[in-house]
């Protein structure tokens, strides 16, 4: 037997530019990674205390399907310190990251050949799972010259009547772009006039760098579905540990799809979840403020090297570099700076044809690292 009786999903061949340079990564040495989002920081002691006190004291059994009653009251609370959002118990679920919760949220709602709105650049998965559950991708661009805003225009025209779904992701990963509250309120409004979903990846939410973080769900919230994991803010990558706040039918769907899935989050991750969210305040500014610094310095030092630029960065942790200046399209760009200095990037192509005059530098080393980097990346000659 052989990969001929694999599903023919995945008997296709797929261009995996994430996948080809976390291999090439392995092949070297010496290496700088400036590549993947998984923070060098660890968990905060309190958090990792606090989850194994738990476990000592018990708690390695399963809980509800949805959560613990503890986890889910420290979302509901969370949202309600910090945006004034009310939500109800049974419109939350712990989820094992947010890509966990796009998948279930996807899954319950798109139906064969129903559409799904993203916009380019995007993170990857976001395409490949509205493929796996039968939805058609429809793209719709955004540019440098808009700070990477959705033009709403444009939004307009990708609206059809098979449109289920649009998924917004602010602070964006790769290009760093915080949506304007303008911009969220008049999703807010298509949504609700053409009746479709938005699923609103805030895993970035706390990278707000110049003006407060928005929730879209504010302004729609009987149309959004919010997910979010604590990776970022409270570098707990390996934790896997996220949540989705949905309207109720909709997490009542995903309890039935996700009991034939990984049935609950666990149990030792979601009591490290619960310190955090409770204890935001004191815990999150601190790693905020270290991304902020290091994209700061990416960008001094972007600024004196005379084939890159940069926009201001206005939130997530990773700078999208433009490279068009070099000559080299994005994988090429990226293929040269790791073989000849090491040092790790990610090709903007990995994000969609419209990001191939970029790279993604994830600000994921201090700043003695990334000053060895940018050391590297001057000595490139084109």
């Amino acid at each position: 037997m052989d990969s001929t009786y694999l599903s023919h999903f995945y008997q296709q061949s797929k261009e995996n530019i994430l996948l080809e340079f976390g291999n090439l990564a392995t092949q070297q040495q010496n290496l700088l990674d400036l590549s993947y989002g998984d923070p060098d920081l660890i968990t905060d002691a309190k958090i990792i205390e606090a989850a194994f006190k738990d476990v000592r004291n018990g708690h390695t059994r399963y809980t509800a399907a949805n959560g613990s009653d503890e986890f889910i009251h420290s979302v509901i609370n969370f949202y309600k310190r910090h945006y004034g959002l009310a939500f109800k118990k049974n419109q939350v679920r712990a989820t094992v990251g947010a890509l966990h919760g796009i998948y279930l949220a996807l899954r319950v709602i798109v139906d064969e050949g129903d559409e799904v709105i993203i916009h380019e650049p995007f993170f990857s998965p976001y395409k490949t799972q509205i493929k796996e559950v039968g939805g058609t991708s429809v793209i719709i661009p955004t540019y440098e010259k808009d700070n990477f805003q959705i033009d709403i225009h444009l939004l307009k025209q990708a609206i059809t009547p098979k449109t289920k779904a649009i998924i917004i992701n602010s602070p964006n990963n790769p290009t760093g772009a915080v949506f304007s509250k303008e911009t969220l309120q008049e999703i807010a409004n298509l949504a609700i006039q053409h009746h479709f979903f938005i699923l609103s990846d805030e895993v970035y939410e706390a990278f707000s760098f110049d003006d407060s973080f928005t929730p879209i769900a504010t302004y729609a919230p009987e149309n959004t579905i919010t997910l979010n994991s604590l990776s970022k803010t409270f570098a707990m990558t390996g934790w896997r540990i996220g949540y989705m706040i949905a309207p109720e039918y909709i997490n009542e769907a995903a309890t039935i799809l996700n009991e034939n899935l990984t049935f609950s989050a666990p149990t030792p991750s979601q009591r490290a979840a619960i310190y955090a969210l409770d204890h935001q305040e004191e815990i999150s500014p601190d790693i905020v403020n270290i991304f902020k610094e290091r994209l700061t310095y990416i960008e001094k030092r972007v600024t004196s090297i005379p084939f890159m630029s940069l926009s201001p960065v206005k939130g997530s942790m990773y700078a999208f570099i433009n490279i068009s200046k070099s000559g080299l399209t994005s994988v090429d760009f990226a293929m040269k700076l790791l073989k000849e200095q090491q040092v790790l990037v990610i090709p903007g192509k990995a994000f969609g044809n419209s990001g191939d005059n970029y790279i993604r530098l994830a600000a994921t080393q201090e700043l003695a690292i990334l000053k060895e980097a940018f050391d590297k990346i001057e000595k490139l000659s084109f």
